[in-house]
């Protein structure tokens, strides 16, 4: 364990086929990142056109299985993140012919399989959402059921959900349609967050700005925060977003910058009271 220290990227994707996949893995643990969240890729970015339900497992079963190989290779582990991304309401829509109240429903579908796996114990967590650009208004209130749904299976399952929504300081509204589903709103986790946010916890984009911030506020405030890079594992995107290596370099650098309190909260403390794993116990 390099850096004396569990070291969890909170979201990211492998796409063992078409991407680095554990390659991907194999670089992050090589300097000192011990356990992974990885969260299955969009639908139609694996070939996959649903038309039901079911036909989501396809796209869950290749996350379980690169996390499983994962697993093999960590000090640490991971876990799957299994859910539907917002952006397919858009492809539905624009590029099938749905109507937004067919696409809601066919994404509510797929949160209900990827409930099941929830369920069963082979996922830790759900994925959901609203689009972070501008669809109309009937697209809008199609994405906010899909988000609810979530929710309130989340509140069911009393299960952690990952949202990918619009960039945004103040989510307190998602945070209560969560409380009022049953789901406490610490274990909402915004995606792609920025260092300060209210409402759901925030999963940071591991940018030194964005993790300075957050790390001032864990540690004056007591704030929880995560890390994450959001690494796609697309060829055709190769420098999309973050690379695998980041959250254990960052880490390295938040001691460096004397952010010890800071490291403990995002990948001992928040891991813990958001999905109920205890990183330490899982290493070796």
């Amino acid at each position: 364990m390099e850096l004396d220290t569990p070291v969890l990227d909170n979201h990211l994707h492998l796409d063992p086929e078409h991407g680095k996949g554990i390659e991907a893995v194999k670089d992050f643990a090589r300097v000192g990142g011990t356990h992974l969240l990885v969260v299955n890729k969009p639908s139609w970015l694996l070939g996959v056109d649903v038309e039901q339900g079911a036909d989501f497992e396809a796209v869950f079963e290749t996350t379980i299985a690169a996390v499983t190989e994962a697993s093999e290779i960590l000090d640490g582990r991971a876990w799957p993140v299994l859910g539907v991304h917002p952006g397919l309401v858009s492809k539905l829509v624009d590029d099938r012919g749905f109507a937004p109240a067919e696409a809601r429903d066919l994404m509510q579908a797929g949160l209900d399989a990827a409930a099941e796996y929830v369920a069963d114990g082979r996922a830790l967590a759900l994925k959901s959402g609203r689009p972070h650009y501008d669809v109309p208004d009937a697209v809008w209130d199609a994405s906010n059921a899909v988000l609810r749904h979530a929710l309130a299976l989340g509140g069911d399952l009393d299960c952690a959900v990952q949202l990918h929504t619009e960039a945004s300081e103040d989510l307190t509204e998602i945070a209560a349609w969560a409380e009022a589903r049953g789901l406490d709103r610490h274990r909402v986790v915004k995606h792609y967050a920025g260092g300060r946010l209210a409402g759901p916890t925030p999963s940071v984009m591991s940018d030194k700005d964005r993790l300075a911030e957050a790390a001032e506020r864990a540690e004056t405030a007591d704030e929880p925060f995560l890390m994450e890079t959001d690494f796609v594992d697309d060829p055709d995107r190769p420098g999309a977003v973050l690379g695998p290596k980041t959250v254990p370099r960052r880490v390295r650098w938040l001691r460096e910058e004397g952010w010890e309190a800071a490291i403990e909260t995002a990948h001992v403390e928040t891991p813990a009271e958001v999905y109920g794993i205890d990183t330490r116990a899982t290493l070796g």
